[in-house]
């Protein structure tokens, strides 16, 4: 039996200004996804969670299984745990396949690689969305810490890599980043989900017909990334102070296009009060929103008190690790 974990992630800046060429972080989060494989001994077929194994309701299992194949040809049983909630935009099914990765790997006799459980969950991911996805959820979930995704170099970052993909005739590219910073003690984030699934497919699509029907309005997707490279070095610096106050100027000018909800603005106010920054996380529409704070328990009664689900996570959250061998 191997035991695999991988943490979701949150992102700090950068969303839908990342689609048109500006910089976005994330950072892993405390909530994790767990696979647990073990070969099977009295069933004849690969199961998931004691059921027969549906390729087509797994699509990116049944990729990654494939691409890493047990060296015996025993079929698996594989049991999947998890603290990450499903469609909030924190990244559950990035950090499922980039777990199974890293289970696959140990039960093939091989060392936990991280760039390959990364290049592959992505792989995985974009097959499983009909061929596009961002390698950024993957990414952060493999390495764990922060992870800046950009389409140029950016030369003070330590550079991760690049990551091609074609996506109906174009080859899209992203460059992957990673820095160490030292945290404040105190500081921690606080997660508030609405409880409302938004689409990201839907969100994109309204922010492109919004700079379709309004070209000149793309200065605010340039002013996200002014925002966010801004934030990235206060974080670099360990002034939280700044970070959270980017963070509230992302969110306002993400509100602007139009991709915030009700619900997520009711989350907001609420923890506003007590954080020094807050913001939308994701594509919006719905989903989850996150409060940078020194007082995350008074920020968690502060969002369930306006019907939020909240938990508190921490920075520099480890990546893909194995729990167990036996």
């Amino acid at each position: 039996m191997v035991k695999a974990s991988a943490p979701g992630k949150c992102i700090l800046f950068g969303e839908h200004a990342v689609v048109y060429g500006q910089p976005a972080l994330a950072c892993s989060i405390s909530q994790r996804m767990t696979i647990e494989l073990e070969v099977e001994e009295t069933f004849d077929k690969w199961r998931i969670d004691g059921r027969t194994f549906n390729p087509k309701k797994h699509p990116h299992i049944d990729f990654l299984r494939k691409q890493l194949p047990p060296t015996e040809e025993q079929p698996i049983h594989i049991r999947i745990r998890g603290s990450i909630p499903k469609a909030s935009g924190l990244g559950s099914s990035a950090a499922l396949s980039v777990a199974l990765c890293g289970a696959l790997q140990q039960l093939r006799g091989a060392d936990l690689n991280p760039m390959q459980a990364s290049e592959l969950s992505h792989r995985a991911e974009a097959s499983a969305q009909g061929g596009r996805a961002s390698p950024m959820d993957t990414a952060t979930s493999s390495f764990g810490g922060f992870v800046v995704l950009s389409d140029t170099i950016e030369g003070d970052l330590e550079y991760l890599g690049v990551r091609t993909m074609d996506v109906e005739g174009t080859t899209l590219q992203w460059h992957l980043h990673t820095f160490n910073t030292e945290i404040p003690e105190g500081v921690a984030l606080v997660i508030g989900n609405t409880g409302v699934h938004g689409s990201t497919s839907a969100m994109v699509k309204q922010v492109a017909n919004l700079l379709l029907e309004n070209p000149q309005r793309s200065v605010e997707l340039e002013t996200i990334g002014a925002i966010a490279r801004r934030g990235i070095q206060a974080l670099k610096e360990g002034n939280m102070e700044a970070v959270g106050q980017a963070m509230t100027e992302n969110h306002m000018v993400l509100r602007s296009l139009g991709v915030s909800s009700p619900e997520l603005e009711r989350l907001i106010r609420a923890a506003a009060p007590s954080s020094l920054g807050v913001k939308l996380t994701g594509a919006g529409g719905g989903g989850c929103m996150i409060a940078l704070t020194m007082n995350p328990e008074e920020t968690v009664g502060a969002i369930e008190m306006e019907g939020g689900r909240a938990f508190i996570t921490h920075f520099n959250e480890p990546g893909l690790a194995i729990e167990d061998i036996t």
